[in-house]
């Protein structure tokens, strides 16, 4: 509850008034009374009344006007310290705080041309928090973290390099993720991928930053396995699972180092072989079941053919809008964990009666639901649901949007229960629902539990 302050009623502050001001107060209207009569006998009866006069008069007007000139310079001043837009302290120290800057740029690989640019770098107040270089066939590409001067601007920055020798310039900002030095960054992702293969993908992405992440699947009749290939903006990994993983980054060449470290990741999945994370978590719904929400992968498909053969065309032709004979062959894209992460809800004997689908679609997350009919209007469906977002969030997704026909209520209010921000598309009959997630703060229904 905010402070406030308790004014007395002015009756009241009226009574409190002390008499010794009052007294104070005619003692000064009496001096006033008493110098005025002084200043008049001097003027009136002085040999030089007329000129003190005067001269009074022009002291009091020289000292108005140089009180106006320091005012209006004091004012200048005190406008000029201020960066415009800021009218605040807190805004100014906000401003002059340095910025931090990813900066590439390729040097001849000639003594001194690193030096070089070092030195401008430091001509120009821009301080130099990392440094990494990658040897090419001809010159080297130098990659810099540097706190710059919040005055310093980009165009500036990139002419200082420029005038150095610096060729091929790349310049963005940065912030405090990338304050962490390369190797315990590639440590951190190699745990990631050995703990969860379906975080390979997501590994590759942290490590270059911009770039998009797709995997193509082998083909059935065996022939020739892809060859790992670096093509400028394109790398192209096999995939261990089968297929090809590529890695594409507009406007920036991938370096021989680069293509290294990301043959690392993939060869440290391929070593590994098949597993799975053991995350199980035992619910119960409101009418008294107890269930399991685990991770599922390719092993279990044949489980999940045999929900499929028990659920009603109707919702098969929901979940994937096509023919109801194609379902079975989705299984094997939607189970494997290159494409995203899967989830079943299982009972007590073992069976699956829910299937829901975390798909990695560049940098959009897709979300889909399967729930057996017997189980559907039960909260099967938002329990499930709920669970994919968890993961999303964990990975650092920003949305997650699920896709279904415009006539279908249930998706809709499973997606309304999350409490999350909605947008709604809908073009010819199929609507496509987006959840917005929290950046910081926690999931609605994780608040609710705390």
């Amino acid at each position: 509850m905010p402070h406030t302050t308790p004014v007395p009623p002015v009756r009241a502050a009226t009574r409190r008034r002390h008499w010794g001001r009052d007294l104070t107060e005619v003692a000064a209207l009496f001096a006033a009374m008493a110098t005025a009569d002084l200043i008049a006998d001097l003027v009136n009866h002085g040999p030089d009344g007329v000129l003190l006069l005067m001269t009074s008069a022009a002291a009091l007007l020289a000292a108005a006007a140089a009180h106006v000139w320091w005012a209006r310079r004091s004012g200048r001043s005190a406008a000029a310290a201020v960066p415009a837009g800021n009218s605040g302290g807190a805004d100014a120290r906000e401003a002059a705080e340095p910025a931090l800057w990813r900066l590439r740029t390729t040097v001849r690989d000639t003594p001194g041309s690193l030096g070089a640019v070092c030195t401008a770098l430091a001509g120009s107040r821009v301080d130099i928090v990392t440094l990494q270089t990658h040897p090419l066939a001809e010159g080297t590409v130098d990659e810099f973290l540097l706190r710059a001067p919040a005055g310093l601007t980009a165009a500036a920055l990139v002419l200082t390099v420029a005038d150095a020798g610096g060729t091929a310039i790349w310049l963005e900002r940065a912030d405090a993720h990338d304050l962490v030095d390369t190797p315990t960054r590639m440590l951190t992702l190699a745990t990631r991928t050995a703990l969860d293969p379906a975080e390979l993908p997501l590994a590759l992405r942290q490590l270059f930053g911009r770039c998009t992440i797709g995997s193509t699947p082998g083909a059935d009749g065996g022939g020739e396995p892809p060859q790992d290939a670096l093509l400028d903006t394109v790398m192209r990994l096999r995939d261990p699972s089968g297929g090809t993983i590529t890695v594409r980054r507009d406007h920036l060449p991938f370096t021989p180092t680069e293509f290294a470290r990301a043959r690392a990741l993939v060869e440290l999945d391929a070593r590994l072989g098949v597993r799975m994370p053991d995350s199980r978590h035992v619910v119960t719904l409101p009418e008294g079941n107890e269930l399991t929400v685990r991770r599922v992968g390719p092993e279990d498909r044949a489980a999940a053919l045999a929900m499929h053969e028990r659920c009603s065309p109707g919702t098969l032709a929901l979940r994937y809008h096509g023919p109801v004979e194609d379902a079975d062959g989705y299984l094997g894209h939607l189970l494997s964990p290159r494409f995203g992460r899967s989830l079943a809800v299982e009972t007590a004997s073992g069976r699956l009666v829910a299937l829901g689908h975390l798909l990695w679609d560049g940098d959009e997350n897709e979300v889909a639901l399967l729930v057996e009919d017997g189980w559907q209007r039960r909260g099967v469906g938002a329990l499930l649901l709920r669970k994919l977002v968890e993961l999303a969030a964990e990975a650092g997704r920003e949305s997650v949007y699920a896709v279904t026909r415009a006539t279908n209520t249930g998706m809709v209010a499973t997606m309304r229960e999350l409490g999350l921000p909605l947008d709604y598309q809908v073009e010819d009959g199929t609507l496509v629902v987006t959840a917005t997630l929290p950046s910081a703060a926690p999931l609605p229904w994780a608040a609710a539990r705390r």
